[in-house]
């Protein structure tokens, strides 16, 4: 099964929770610093678009500070999923839709979210998902990506490998796995981006970048869209 399948059709929905429900503590710790660090980007009157939101784990915590928060996937099992669970947020909207082709003006939202290292888990190419996001966030907006420190790989092994004994993915390939990238003997496969990597894309795209490491567990960038020209009337 290719990764794309595993999160459209496999690691979905209710699957996908229980990811999440059998996280051990300290990679509970790293999905809650993954929030609150974006959560302190946002402000009261941003409108918010999260990519790969699944069923929209963290829309609720990000719709109770931002004015708008719409998250997409491709996986209309996940999203069906977490529609009545995000019923409560009537500012909050879900859409399924393909991160290499935002269905969105330039410049719509303040802030684009993709993380957890979904700048792997996608699949598509990262430098044109960091231009298709940057496109859509306006001028003074960020766009926030995160992948794994290194020093969470630890952690984050011993999560995929709970992961691959509950049936959620396949056996974990031991002969394969290593250096930040892990690999399933079902053909699943997902790398780390590190400082340089993120800094040689924001490089390339000509843009400002800022990468820091958060709680010893991810590594983010954030990323400001270039200044757009004004359009002649």
């Amino acid at each position: 099964m290719s990764v794309v399948s595993y999160y459209k059709e496999g690691l979905a929905a209710e699957r996908l929770r229980r990811v999440y429900e059998i996280a051990p503590p300290r990679v509970r710790r790293y999905l809650d610093a993954e929030l609150d660090y974006v959560l302190v980007g946002i402000r009261p009157g941003d409108a918010v678009l999260e990519l790969g939101c699944g069923y929209g784990r963290i829309l609720g915590p990000v719709a109770m500070k931002a004015r708008l928060v719409v998250g997409i996937d491709l996986s209309l099992a996940s999203l069906r999923f977490g529609k009545p669970q995000l019923a409560a947020y009537p500012n909050c909207g879900l859409a399924a839709m393909d991160a290499r082709r935002l269905g969105f003006r330039d410049g719509a939202f303040d802030a684009v979210l993709c993380i957890q290292n979904g700048i792997s888990a996608f699949k598509i190419d990262p430098l044109a998902l960091m231009g298709e996001s940057l496109r859509v966030v306006r001028p003074g907006g960020t766009a926030f990506f995160s992948s794994y420190s290194d020093r969470f790989w630890n952690d984050r092994l011993e999560w995929f490998r709970l992961q691959a004994a509950a049936g959620l993915v396949g056996e974990i390939d031991e002969g394969q796995t290593h250096d930040g990238v892990i690999v399933c003997k079902d053909g699943f496969k997902a790398r780390t981006f590190r400082p340089a990597d993120f800094l040689s894309l924001a490089e390339r795209l000509g843009v400002e970048a800022r990468v820091e490491e958060v709680d010893g567990s991810s590594v983010f960038c954030a990323v400001k869209p270039p200044d757009r020209a004004p359009r002649a009337c």
